[in-house]
């Protein structure tokens, strides 16, 4: 069973991804493939240099995420470049994780942007991980460090709460406490295990 996991920045979804993963979902991360794909020697990385110039380089030859962020956030069109060279690799790349994943596993696909990018309909089921605005940015000021102006720009860049909840099969609230989100978690886990005719591996 294939199922999208999304939630937008500093709503806790990768916690709930390292939950599902703990409760037994093979989970493949999508930012995690993202900095894969564009790791030094990569087709990927040669194609951002060329698109955006050697300036997103660090002076080891790794991707400068930062330098690229700050380019592309107030660029939606070079935002637009960057995606149109990272997206396919990271789907090609998550496909042949998919393939190598034991039979009849729940595969979990983390991906930050999956209803920007229009994906839900490619899941047996979609996860929002939701929390109200305000806490989101208390969140990221709190644990990441960022000015408030930084995190309501980093947050607007993304789809409203609205479009994600739009395409959900199972909504995770995180407003409470990590016990809380345990146990939501456990629930929906359960559910998908239950309509997908799997046994769960706890």
């Amino acid at each position: 069973m294939r199922v999208g996991l999304t939630g937008g920045i500093g709503m806790g979804k990768s916690t709930v991804s390292a939950l599902l993963r703990e409760l037994g979902a093979v989970v493949i991360d999508a930012d995690q493939l993202a900095r894969e794909v564009v790791a030094p020697g990569t087709p990927g990385l040669a194609r951002v240099v060329e698109a955006f110039g050697a300036e997103v380089l660090t002076a080891d030859g790794q991707l400068d995420r930062p330098a690229v962020g700050a380019l592309v956030f107030a660029d939606p069109e070079r935002l637009r470049t960057l995606e149109s060279i990272v997206h396919p690799l990271v789907r090609s790349r998550s496909v042949e994780i998919e393939d190598a994943a034991p039979e009849g596993a729940l595969v979990v696909h983390d991906i930050p942007l999956l209803a920007e990018t229009g994906q839900a309909g490619r899941f047996d089921a979609v996860i929002v991980v939701d929390a109200p605005e305000e806490l989101q940015v208390e969140r990221l000021v709190r644990d990441r460090g960022m000015a408030r102006e930084d995190a309501l720009a980093r947050i607007a860049a993304q789809a409203p709460r609205d479009q994600r909840r739009a395409v959900a099969t199972y909504v995770i609230e995180n407003t409470g406490t990590r016990e809380d989100l345990r146990r939501r978690t456990t629930e929906v886990f359960d559910r998908l295990v239950a309509s997908g005719g799997l046994e769960a591996r706890r």
